[in-house]
């Protein structure tokens, strides 16, 4: 493999994988970590800033300098710190399909948890320590099949960028996701979707295929993966019976 690590990368690991030995008041990398992860939670990422951190803190700006060496390192400290792998995920059973499914349903859950984490700037591929157990979760579900190794990895990929971009689409949409809006705007499509002009989506109208289930809750309302994610998987399971024709 060529190339280096991005500069203070190794440090940064190095932060990331060291206990927090000195004392909850005192300053450290963890509970400037824990601060800007509460900041971001309750009002957004955009609200995220050294001088805010430091001010829950009690400390001045400059402070955290010495334990955090910028904003986009702090980002990534972020993630990894809400980013855990939940212990089921290694367990084993279920197929990969199972196994990927439970994989996408953890993903989602803490995606919505901190809905932060889709607006964080995308500089390169995953690299922190909670990142790359994500990954490699992804890739033990596919060990046992015939996908290459390549393969493997384009599927991880696939599936990751479906759940991030979905997530992000769920929190943008807000309260237009929920069931009023929704219902409003049903009910323009079908004053303006005239059948001659637009015949197909009108069907789709009539059919009720742009209303929620009557037997979905109002508070779960909401858009959703499951379609998606398994419209990819049966392509997934199409490209592993072919591989596997392919071997004999």
């Amino acid at each position: 493999m060529n190339g280096s690590p991005p500069p203070g990368m190794r440090a940064l690991w190095e932060r990331l994988n060291a206990p927090e030995a000195q004392p909850r008041t005192a300053l450290s990398p963890a509970r400037i970590v824990r601060a800007a992860v509460t900041i971001a939670d309750e009002d957004g990422l955009a609200a995220v800033s050294m001088a805010k951190v430091a001010e829950r803190l009690g400390f001045t700006p400059m402070s955290l300098y010495r334990h955090v060496r910028n904003k986009n390192e702090l980002l990534l400290m972020m993630l990894d710190a809400v980013a855990a792998v939940p212990a089921e995920l290694g367990e084993p059973g279920g197929g990969w399909r199972a196994t990927l499914e439970r994989w996408c349903r953890a993903q989602w859950e803490m995606l919505r948890a901190h809905a932060w984490i889709v607006h964080l700037p995308i500089t390169g591929p995953p690299i922190t320590p909670n990142q790359l157990a994500w990954t490699d979760r992804a890739l033990a579900a596919l060990r046992d099949t015939r996908l290459t190794e390549p393969e493997k990895v384009g599927v991880s990929l696939l599936i990751a960028n479906y759940m991030h971009a979905t997530a992000r689409l769920a929190g943008d949409l807000g309260q237009a996701a929920q069931s009023e809006s929704i219902a409003g705007y049903s009910a323009l499509l079908a004053d303006v979707a005239d059948a001659r002009r637009f015949p197909d989506l009108r069907a789709a109208i009539d059919a009720g295929a742009y209303d929620y289930p009557a037997d979905v809750p109002p508070e779960e309302r909401r858009l959703d993966y499951a379609f998606g994610l398994a419209r990819i998987l049966d392509g997934v399971a199409a490209l592993i019976q072919t591989r596997a024709a392919d071997r004999g």
